[in-house]
C-alpha cells in the first residue's frame, strides 16, 4: 500500500474515527450463516415435495 502524504493521512484518520467506522461490530459468524442457508434450502425443498405430492393426488 502506498504511503500517503501527512495531510492525506490526517484526512483518512479523521474519516475512520467517525461515523460507521467507529461502531463496534460482532465478529462475522460463517457457520451460523451456512446453517441458516442449509435450513432454508431444506425447508424450501420439503415444501416443494409437499406441493408436488398434493397436486399429484388430485
Amino acid at each position: 500500500m502506498p504511503k500517503l502524504f501527512p495531510e492525506d493521512q490526517a484526512r483518512v484518520d479523521k474519516v475512520l474515527s467517525e461515523g460507521i467506522y467507529k461502531v463496534e461490530r460482532r465478529p462475522f459468524r460463517f457457520w451460523r450463516l451456512m446453517t441458516l442457508l442449509i435450513f432454508v434450502l431444506v425447508l424450501i425443498s420439503v415444501a416443494g415435495y409437499l406441493v408436488a405430492d398434493y397436486f399429484d393426488k388430485l
